[in-house]
């Protein structure tokens, strides 16, 4: 149960992420600045590649009592980390070739200025999710557009997926506090979870759930 002696101030949410930031050696080097208002930290500065700033992310969304993150942070690619765009492209396509568990003939790539955009078509929502995911961690890559769409063989069956990822929710982070529904091939998640971990794990649960094309995450981090 939540009490007012559980309330972080936002005093002690920035302390607590700035140490955060400090622990994670994948941040360093960095100059990141960390503001916090009601729980809402907001990062800024910059980051020498994009998995750092994936990384800085993650480190707030960790900390106890962060209610949303505004990420502000900019990448600034040293001289070292330069690729062109035509590096950047065979890297990203061997990349996605190699992750056994992503269609890449279905997908293409083009980089402009280091900046990767994807487009083609998957049929599971973690497949689009996990090729995202390769490409953040390649050096040179200032950011990604992802434009992949999901096309499910089959229209999901509403009330068993909705039981089905209710299930799942109950054996990974077991909660009851999470209301699932479908719109279509869209799963919708509303309520409330105890921390971001709880949350991501929720998205996650609901994109690997068979015929999901999309899912609408409106959950709230609470006690």
């Amino acid at each position: 149960m939540t009490t007012a002696a559980t309330v972080r101030t936002d005093a002690q949410i920035q302390r607590d992420v700035l140490e955060e930031l400090a622990w994670d050696v994948r941040v360093q080097p960095n100059d990141i600045g960390v503001t916090v208002r009601d729980g809402v930290v907001t990062l800024t500065g910059w980051v020498d590649s994009t998995a750092a700033k994936w990384a800085a992310e993650r480190c707030a969304q960790r900390v106890r009592g962060v209610r949303v993150v505004a990420d502000d942070v900019e990448v600034r690619l040293p001289g070292s980390a330069e690729r062109t765009d035509e590096d950047i492209a065979i890297a990203v396509s061997r990349a996605l070739e190699w992750d056994s568990f992503i269609p890449a003939e279905r997908l293409d790539v083009t980089v402009a200025n280091g900046w990767v955009m994807l487009r083609g078509a998957v049929e599971f929502g973690w497949q689009r999710r996990t090729a995202e995911h390769e490409i953040r961690r390649l050096r040179g890559v200032r950011g990604v557009t992802n434009l992949v769409e999901v096309r499910p063989a089959t229209r999901p069956d509403a009330e068993r997926t909705r039981r089905d990822i209710q299930r799942a929710l109950a054996r990974g982070i077991g909660t009851e506090r999470v209301t699932v529904t479908l719109d279509g091939d869209t799963v919708v998640l509303e309520g409330v979870v105890r921390s971001w971990w709880e949350r991501d794990q929720a998205e996650r649960t609901a994109w690997s759930a068979e015929g999901v094309a999309a899912v609408r995450d409106h959950l709230l981090v609470g006690g």
